[in-house]
């Protein structure tokens, strides 16, 4: 039986199957923007032509597929979504427009204001209210209420969030809304913010919810057609979507919680970091995946992901929990322009799968980071993806050549300034990742993977002392490899507030196997495996505004010291975030948390690789490393375990290239990735 894993990216869809014995298939194939299921179909056939199947057969052997997809994230930032109308407490219908009264570049005067998902005349107030504490002080009002769905159905929105003030404390309210709207607009997509984000802070709640409504329609049909694709194959098991803290679910349940899929496709790659990291003997990894559109970088600490609560995508907040991301718009494709004052710079535009790089022969002209690395001799214009597709050398060059007549310089010049210019960039973003939350980066080694990280890994370790890289057998797919190594996962949040030693031991006791209950009930609705839980609480200092996440599975909740346990817990996180905690102040209790988590099982072992002579090198290349020299080329799948490869050089496989620059030295490991040590 076969487990299949789909990462669809900007440019590229990639694939990986592994059957019982742990032999990987890979595949890789253009992304299709405008109907992302084409491309999945097409990767399928792919990897069923590789295994000698048709794809019938490929499917009738598949017990699951886990997939991440971009069709939220691109919705976002296309503007493509649903037209959704807010409904919410009357006197509070400009929350998304105040946007708590902060700019993302608050000394900008000129910065012109965010546009908002939903406009003005769609948010409409109803008359209700319900208090902090969950009592109803203003019935819901059914006359307001009407004439606002009234409007909705004027305007034909297409779907509705609903947001009322304190409905995290109690939602009737909400739940009557729901009632009304089914019954007057059937067809419409409904969002209850006591169901997307039950927890306080009003805007946070808002903007979630309404980002939910506004996805969640396109991501329904998406999913609708890749289901019919995959039937119309012969496809009758699970499809399970990644979602952005890095668990999976059921498409029922990715619909439902849509806006926890816009990091989707990233979040496969940090559950592959962290497989990774036992693989290799790494506890702490930096994860660098440089794709055709963009990289993300994240931190993997002592074997774990870190989840932040605080994410910004396309300017809006989304308060769901996920992966700590860092994402820049610096991929293969990334185009590269003369800007004002005559400065080269690289993305965060790209040429995307279509038209895609000039060299792609796609139509495209625009010089990119991929046409770059054609120029520079680090892809072989006639081996491109193992021979399927060929690179256009000349119209690469002619587009370097425009660049650097802008620039007063030749191609090759313009070529090099690309990838300098990329790399900075990249740097900075891990030094965003790590330097400015105060972690030291040198103490951690490089996981490079994506199909474009292996050109810029080992001088992006350059720039930051970092002493040791590692490149994966599976590089440019570790994103769908990882996805099946990840669990069943389902969020359950409460707020209760509440100084630690103030709080009443029994009630938070009593609050957490309550919400323990509620996740195991909720999961086992589609699961009936092991189910574990692990406990949390967002928690903060009193004069703090923002809260972090602290783990309190460690913690005896039957315990008298229940509250001095939390306190220590808080303190020890404060002290790895920030280096320092307040012994004498009581740390407040925001949000308590329950992650209900369905174990699967996990990847089968990496197979070794023979021990044997080392491999030779199939051919010398041209490359440009400052100067034109001479460089030996080897096959990344012929390398022998313990193989010694001193730079330059390069790695070539099928979906990825790796670049040794001047005095790098690579050694093979037992699963036959790449372990680059990187002089400092």
């Amino acid at each position: 039986m076969y487990r299949i894993g789909i990462d669809v990216g900007g440019t590229f869809t990639d694939l990986v199957a592994i059957d019982d014995s742990g032999q990987v298939t890979l595949g890789k194939v253009p992304s299709t923007p405008a109907d992302q299921s084409r491309g999945v179909m097409d990767g399928l056939t792919q990897v069923a032509a590789t295994l000698g199947l048709d794809l019938a057969a490929l499917l009738a052997g598949t017990e699951r597929i886990v997939h991440g997809t971009t069709v939220a994230t691109n919705a976002l930032l296309e503007r493509k979504g649903a037209k959704v109308g807010l409904l919410t407490t009357e006197g509070h219908r400009d929350v998304l427009e105040m946007r708590e009264g902060l700019k993302p570049e608050r000394y900008n005067l000129r910065l012109a204001r965010p546009r908002a998902l939903v406009p003005r005349r769609l948010c409409l107030g109803v008359r209700e209210r319900i208090k902090a504490d969950g009592r109803i002080a203003i019935p819901l009002d059914r006359a307001s209420l009407d004439k606002a769905i009234r409007v909705l159905k004027r305007e034909k929105v297409t779907s509705i969030a609903v947001c009322y003030l304190h409905a995290y404390r109690d939602n009737r309210h909400e739940e009557a809304t729901r009632a009304a709207l089914i019954q007057a607009l059937p067809k419409v997509h409904v969002c209850l913010s006591s169901e997307v984000l039950p927890q306080i802070k009003e805007y946070e709640r808002v903007s979630t919810t309404v980002v939910n409504a506004y996805v969640a329609p396109v991501l329904a049909g998406y999913f609708s057609q890749l289901e019919q694709a995959l039937e119309a194959a012969g496809y009758d098991g699970p499809v399970l979507i990644i979602l952005s803290h890095g668990g999976i679910a059921p498409i029922a349940e990715a619909i439902r919680m849509a806006a926890g899929t816009v990091l989707s496709g990233p979040a496969g790659g940090v559950a592959g970091a962290r497989h990774a990291a036992g693989l290799i003997g790494a506890d702490d990894l930096i994860s660098f995946d440089m794709g055709g559109t963009s990289s993300d970088i994240s931190l993997i600490v002592d074997g774990a992901a870190t989840l932040a609560s605080d994410r910004r995508i396309a300017n809006e907040r989304i308060a769901l929990p996920s992966l700590d991301i860092v994402t820049l718009g610096a991929g293969g494709g990334s185009i590269a322009r003369v800007a004002t004052g005559g400065l080269l710079q690289v993305g965060p535009e790209s040429a995307g799968a279509i038209p895609g790089p000039a060299c792609y022969g796609h139509g495209g002209t625009a010089p990119t980071v991929t046409d770059a690395s054609v120029v520079l001799g680090y892809l072989d214009p006639d081996n491109f993806l193992g021979g399927r597709a060929g690179l256009d050398l000349g119209a690469a060059a002619d587009a370097l050549s425009r660049l650097g007549a802008a620039l007063g310089l030749d191609g090759i010049r313009a070529a090099e300034g690309i990838h300098r210019v990329v790399n900075t960039q990249m740097a900075e973003g891990v030094r965003l990742a790590t330097v400015r939350r105060g972690v030291d980066p040198r103490r951690f080694a490089l996981l490079a993977f994506g199909g474009a990280a292996g050109l810029h890994a080992t001088e992006l370790a350059r720039q930051l002392s970092l002493g040791r890289v590692v490149v994966p057998r599976i590089a440019s797919v570790l994103s769908a490899w990882g996805m099946l190594a990840t669990e069943l996962r389902l969020e359950v949040t409460r707020t209760h507030i509440g100084d630690t030693s103030k709080l009443d031991i029994r009630a938070i006791a009593s609050l957490y196997e309550d919400m323990e209950a509620e996740g195991r009930k909720r999961l086992s609705r589609w699961f009936d495996g092991t189910i574990k839980s692990v406990r949390s609480a967002d928690m903060r200092y009193g004069e703090q505004i923002f809260e972090i996440d602290v783990p309190l599975d460690m913690i005896d909740f039957a315990s008298p010291d229940l509250l001095d346990q939390i306190k220590a817990a808080f303190e020890r996180r404060h002290e790895a975030l920030y280096t320092y905690s307040l012994k004498d102040q009581d740390p407040v209790l925001i949000n308590a948390r329950v992650a209900t988590v369905g174990a699967l099982p996990t990847l089968p072992q990496e197979p070794l690789v023979e021990t044997g002579a080392p491999a030779p090198a199939s051919g010398h290349r041209r490359i440009y490393l400052g100067e034109w020299l001479d460089a030996p080329v080897f096959d990344f799948d012929r390398l022998a375990a313990g193989q010694i490869i001193s730079g330059p050089a390069l790695v070539v496989s099928k979906t990825t290239n790796i670049l040794l620059r001047h005095d790098d030295q690579a050694t093979t490991t037992p699963h036959g990735w790449l372990d680059i040590k990187v002089p400092v």
